[in-house]
């Protein structure tokens, strides 16, 4: 049988005096992600059910900014992105400026397999989140305690708060018994943002990329950056144009070409033999893994 892996991150950038207090609840979530992803292929389950699970988990957790976590625009509002990409046929689906959808990855997941367009935005997502049966909570739902104090913080300095602030994206790659992959990513975007803007999350070959041939990415940080180099294609094009193996993608792309930019950016990802990779340029990203071939942990920050 295949090596069936899974790996998750929970964001990458900066660290916080939030971060440091909360340690162990940002591994329990990510562990329980993780588990939660690993349990559907150890039952046979494919990649693309996995990750989406994984990513639910997560969106569910209020310690990480996507779901009910999400930061607030500048607005005091909660507009989400995610997506979510089967490598089998590269087939995607992917939806922005999200409100009110509890579980915007499955709102992706729904596009996927039942629209004939790959991006929905605005406000038709709430219109297909009612067609597709899915769970919307009311707007309280969204708003965390510490999101709140975060947003009223940068109002009383008529400023966006400083970027420790961030909680960061999150996102799932695994590799199925049957040597397929999949990737998802969802993502509250960025603290004090401009109502209307649209991050690398739902962006194919930005903030997600799956397919057999190559591998399965997803990406975390600085959104603007993570669009503007196509971050999660350029891993695979290096697989596929350079014979690359992942983890010397991962690295050249990550710790190479993008280290001029100063910017924080951050990937994990995974192949069809289950081979998986995980690398950041950050001063932190949260992250678990878990293989049938014995390999497992959980983690914020660099290895020593």
């Amino acid at each position: 049988m295949n090596t069936i892996s899974i790996v998750v991150h929970g964001g990458a950038g900066p660290d916080s005096d939030f971060i440091r207090k909360h340690p162990q609840e940002y591994k329990d979530g990510l562990t329980a992600a993780v588990q939660a992803g690993y349990k559907i292929l150890e039952d046979g389950g494919t990649a693309i059910d996995a990750v989406e699970a994984a990513v639910c988990s997560l969106e569910d957790n209020p310690y990480f900014n996507a779901g009910r976590g999400s930061v607030l625009n500048a607005e005091g509002e909660v507009e989400m992105c995610a997506s979510i990409m089967n490598g089998t046929d590269c087939r995607t689906g992917a939806c922005t400026l999200v409100r009110g959808v509890q579980n915007p990855v499955k709102l992706a997941r729904a596009i996927l397999d039942n629209n004939n367009h790959n991006f929905i935005g605005g406000a038709q997502t709430s219109v297909l989140a009612r067609e597709y049966h899915l769970a919307t909570p009311a707007p309280e739902y969204f708003v965390t305690p510490h999101q709140e104090e975060v947003y009223q913080e940068a109002l009383q300095q008529k400023q966006a708060p400083k970027p420790v602030q961030s909680l960061g994206t999150v996102g799932a790659v695994a590799c199925d018994s049957n040597a397929n992959v999949a990737a998802a990513t969802s993502t509250g975007g960025t603290e004090m943002k401009s109502p209307g803007r649209i991050s690398d999350t739902p962006v194919v070959g930005a903030g997600v990329y799956a397919n057999n041939l190559t591998c399965a990415i997803s990406c975390t940080g600085d959104g603007e950056y993570i669009t503007r180099f196509t971050v999660a294609h350029d891993i695979a094009a290096c697989i596929e144009y350079q014979g690359d193996t992942l983890e010397e993608a991962m690295q050249y792309v990550l710790k190479e070409k993008l280290v001029g930019t100063g910017a924080d950016i951050g990937a994990i990802g995974v192949n069809s033999a289950g081979d998986f990779s995980m690398s950041f340029n950050a001063e932190r990203m949260h992250r678990a893994w878990k293989t049938s071939n014995g390999k497992s942990g959980v983690a914020i920050y660099p290895s020593k």
